[in-house]
């Protein structure tokens, strides 16, 4: 298992997940359940699968509120977020 962590690879996509895990927290219950975290692109752009194009827009609204309160886990995991993208085409029900 410690070889496994000290793949850089690895240590970030485990990094993001955790980070993923906080989105409900975030972007709140209505949200959680029509949209979550897809990827990360560089340059700090994170995006969001959305479920309708009225969440993509409510969301992207809500941006800055959303990258605030993103910043505390952003910067206990050590990450950035510079912006956010929100995809329709992303989005799979699960």
């Amino acid at each position: 298992m410690t070889e496994l962590m000290g793949d850089k690879e690895i240590k970030k996509a485990i990094t993001r997940s955790n980070l993923y895990k906080f989105w409900g927290r975030i972007a709140g219950s209505k949200f959680a359940q029509k949209s979550k975290p897809y990827s990360m692109q560089p340059g700090g752009i994170m995006v969001i699968a959305c479920e309708s194009p009225v969440v993509a827009q409510e969301l992207m609204l809500k941006k800055t509120q959303l990258i605030i309160k993103f910043k505390p886990y952003l910067d206990s995991l050590k990450i950035k977020i510079n912006d956010m993208k929100f995809d329709t085409k992303k989005w799979k029900q699960e």
